[in-house]
């Protein structure tokens, strides 16, 4: 799998200084509010753990999943509802936990999506943000690293389900999505 990855872009270490960093963020933002984390499944799933086991409050979570992108390198903009929450967040302070926000369309239609079922508000936090690719005029509250436009893999990111289980986050060789 190793063999795959050009070059290490966020290391072990850099990846829990980030987690540590937001989870401070958030329990300050949050410290009295009745708020709910929704993960976007999958990618956020291993960045999501990290960040819930650091932030000292009382919350509760829940996840969507969603698809933009099928099995490509680029999102569709087209997004469709895979696995609805399980949790109401009407009169719900909302976190939304993703991995990485490439173009917006997902994170746009989530926040309007969520905004609808009444929550009180929406927030976004990211793990890694690339403005440059973006499409969609989004606000992203929370950043953990913004990183140039390289397809990346790891901590739960992946190229057609593979390498979520590395635990850096790396850039893809090209020859192997190309």
């Amino acid at each position: 799998m190793n063999k795959d990855i050009e070059r290490i872009l966020v290391s072990e270490k850099e990846l829990e200084n980030i987690v540590n960093t937001l989870a401070k963020k958030i329990e300050n933002d949050y410290n009295d509010k009745d708020f709910i984390m929704v993960g976007l499944l999958k990618g956020s799933i291993t960045f999501m753990v990290d960040l819930m086991r650091k932030v000292d409050l009382d919350f509760s979570i829940d996840f969507i999943s969603v698809s933009s992108y099928g099995s490509g390198t680029k999102s569709t903009g087209r997004v469709n509802i895979q696995k609805d929450l399980s949790l109401p967040v009407e009169n719900k302070d909302v976190i939304i936990i993703e991995d990485i926000i490439d173009s917006g369309h997902t994170l746009d239609f989530i926040q309007k999506y969520l905004t609808a079922k009444r929550a009180k508000s929406v927030k976004i936090c990211t793990l890694f943000n690339k403005p440059e690719r973006r499409e969609t005029e989004i606000n992203v509250d929370y950043t953990g690293m913004v990183i140039p436009d390289e397809f990346i893999v790891g901590y739960g990111l992946d190229y057609n389900e593979k390498y979520r289980n590395l635990p850096y986050v790396g850039i893809l060789k090209p020859s192997v999505y190309s």
